[in-house]
């Protein structure tokens, strides 16, 4: 079976061909440090250690790099504030993140650049764009010139006045065009800064990751990963430096986005006050069911991170803990339980589905008909289920039994939205059901349920 993944450049799922299989390549867009991550930020880190996790099955040698942004105008801010140089800063708040997703089972990528460590790479990348007649300079600035590029806007596929709006930046009046976007910024004294042929200054923050990419991935890399957030106009612009850097070459064969995390049903927001911090949320939630939970809707959909879906994804563990405590081997990889739950994650990291698998092995464990050592092999893929079963029961254990008060729920939640049409959040809460280990079945009569 072949990989398949969803391409948003060309808005189809497509089969997965690397450029070179003996060093397929990955970079996903990592945080800017300057204050704690919250939930959102461990989603696209827990989603692409799965697809890292799945890549290193299929082939011999991945690298998998996700980046720190360690220059930025609110990490400046944050410095200042505390009277302190940015490097305080931000080595505090990437130890922070690093020992947050660490917790939630996500493992180090193979490379974790830093802006400030690739400096002489975004001043050569820069100065080539310049050259080639994608930039100019201006007022201690340098802009991109996204005329230049005659393919801008088609991985967003916004229109150009979308696209300027969609900046949220002011039309500076040294700027050839209202979308040109700045690549290098003068800093005063008071700022980190560093020389270069425009004066001293500091990257912005599309050139970064394009500078990162090319020094430690190469010109093409084979899958290009972040939120949904990005897509504009962070990837946009980072597509059209690249592409334009290296006289026309494909930046990245695939690009994968995950869907934004809503909490209770809401987006996220400090006015809401509803932004749940990793650290604050593992001090009191074990860190496996809150990775299981942002494991249980498909990625590139909205998932809504409740109360209600953490408590079931502790009985979900619950249930394979209990049943793995009788583990005694190690199965083989080829299992054909296991290449389920791979071909599951091969359809496009169909978590759900992966999920759905793994329950229907859980069952036949407890009635006997497999061996634990199979359960364990195959949730390996989603990161759960490695941890030794009696410490996850003496310390996290509850019921392993499903809720039929959260079923019936999201079953009523499934039909009002199906009932004013909104066929994708239906699919997103079957797709939560099924991660719960629940089977829907549709009839004349109305939805009725059962267990796995």
């Amino acid at each position: 079976m072949t990989l398949q993944i969803y391409n948003t450049l060309t808005r189809r799922k497509e089969a997965f061909e690397p450029a070179d299989p003996d060093r397929v390549t990955m970079y996903v867009c990592g945080p800017t440090v300057y204050n704690h991550p919250h939930i959102g930020n461990a989603r696209p880190a827990v989603i692409f250690d799965v697809m890292h996790r799945l890549l290193k099955r299929l082939y011999p040698n991945v690298i998998y790099a996700s980046n720190i942004t360690d220059v930025e105008d609110k990490i400046i801010a944050a410095a200042k504030a505390e009277g302190v140089p940015i490097d305080v800063i931000t080595n505090r708040y990437a130890d922070i993140y690093r020992e947050d997703v660490r917790a939630l089972g996500v493992i180090d990528p193979d490379l974790i650049p830093r802006v400030t460590e690739t400096i002489p790479e975004i001043v050569d990348m820069i100065g080539r764009l310049i050259e080639a007649g994608n930039a100019y300079e201006a007022e201690g600035h340098v802009l991109f010139n996204v005329p230049s590029d005659g393919n801008y806007g088609a991985l967003s596929n916004r229109s150009r006045d979308e696209m300027i709006a969609g900046a949220r930046v002011d039309v500076a009046p040294y700027k050839k065009d209202p979308a040109d976007f700045v690549l290098w910024k003068p800093s005063d004294d008071t700022m980190p800064g560093w020389d270069s042929p425009w004066g001293r200054g500091r990257p912005g923050w599309h050139i970064e990751c394009s500078a990162m990419v090319e020094k430690h991935l190469g010109e093409t890399i084979d899958i290009h990963g972040g939120g949904q957030d990005l897509i504009f106009p962070h990837h946009e612009n980072e597509l059209a430096q690249s592409t334009c850097a290296h006289g026309g070459k494909p930046f990245a064969r695939y690009w994968m986005h995950n869907g934004m995390l809503r909490v209770e049903g809401q987006k996220m927001s400090k006015s809401v006050g509803n932004v749940l911090l990793i650290h604050d949320l593992l001090e009191h939630e074990p860190a496996e069911a809150v990775r299981l939970l942002l494991l249980t809707g498909h990625y590139r959909h909205p998932l809504d991170f409740s109360e209600a879906g953490l408590e079931q994804a502790k009985k979900n563990l619950d249930r394979i803990y209990g049943l793995l405590e009788a583990d005694t081997g190690i199965a083989d990889d080829d299992h054909p339980d296991v290449a389920a739950v791979r071909a599951a994650l091969m359809d496009d990291l169909n978590t759900p589905k992966a999920l759905a698998e793994i329950f229907r092995i859980a069952k036949d464990v407890d009635q006997g008909e497999t061996d634990p050592s199979v359960l364990k092999a195959a949730c390996w893929y989603l990161g759960v289920g490695q941890q030794d079963p009696a410490a996850w029961l003496q310390t996290a254990g509850g019921s392993a039994e499903i809720d039929p008060d959260v079923v019936e729920e999201l079953i009523q939640d499934r039909q009002f939205a199906r009932k004013r049409k909104d066929f994708a959040e239906a699919d997103r809460i079957r797709d939560e059901l099924t991660a719960m280990g629940v089977v829907l079945e549709d009839g004349p009569g109305g939805t009725t349920w059962r267990a796995a």
